[in-house]
């Protein structure tokens, strides 16, 4: 029996693009289960203030006892705060390892399930997935930054730091699992500077853009049956 191949959505968003709220917003919208990202921004803060004492060169044990998948996160957290994968360290497996643990919570949707996924590499783990719509937001850099501070009640300051490690990080977890540029346009179906759009714009204009998306890839599959019958 051949697959049916529900809706996916796949959100890749630099800190201060409003990602989660726009991301979690879409999904509503679009009646899709939320997958949310790996590395928060939360996430790299912690991972900053772990890194900056002297006795926790490796994982805490609280990370320890974490869930693979979570100690995965904070690795390439904290060692986007040093600016350098960290070595040698207990949690380092070989790639494969870390990439079958890392796309866990994405397997229901790389087997045919519908939802929608902020982060995690999504448009590199479902390109050849049928029926998957990829977006990127971003936006020039000081206006995220002066965003993000507005939002999260920070100053411009520690706003422009936590984008430095929280961008370094994503990146890094991407590079180094998947030899890829998460900002590579080519990974892409829609790429939206959301800092110039606001969020309310910019959540419309992507329900309008996967729907018509998706009707497009619904009349390309019933074509495709009619034409083969």
């Amino acid at each position: 029996m051949a697959t049916t191949w529900k809706p996916v959505v796949t959100v890749s968003a630099t800190y201060g693009a409003a990602g989660s709220v726009i991301a979690r917003r879409l999904a509503e919208r679009l009646d899709l289960p939320f997958v949310d990202r790996a590395i928060s921004a939360q996430l790299s803060e912690d991972a900053a203030v772990a890194t900056a004492q002297p006795s926790q060169e490796h994982l805490t044990e609280g990370e320890e006892a974490a869930t693979p998948g979570n100690r995965i996160l904070a690795y390439f957290a904290r060692a986007a705060s040093v600016g350098a994968m960290l070595a040698p360290d207990p949690l380092v497996d070989t790639d494969d390892i870390l990439r079958e643990r890392s796309e866990a919570e994405l397997a229901p949707l790389a087997e045919g399930g519908g939802g929608l996924v902020l982060g995690r590499a999504g448009a590199i783990v479902l390109a050849a997935r049928p029926n998957a719509f990829h977006v990127r937001l971003d936006g020039p850099l000081e206006r995220r930054v002066e965003w993000a501070a507005r939002t999260e009640r920070l100053d411009l300051p520690r706003a422009r730091e936590r984008q430095q490690r929280t961008d370094r990080a994503r990146t890094l977890f991407v590079k180094r699992l998947y030899r890829s540029d998460p900002g590579d346009p080519r990974w892409y179906h829609l790429l939206v500077d959301t800092t110039a759009f606001g969020v309310d714009n910019s959540v419309e204009l992507l329900v309008d853009a996967a729907r018509t998306f998706f009707a497009g890839t619904a009349a390309g599959a019933s074509a495709g049956g009619a034409s083969e019958g």
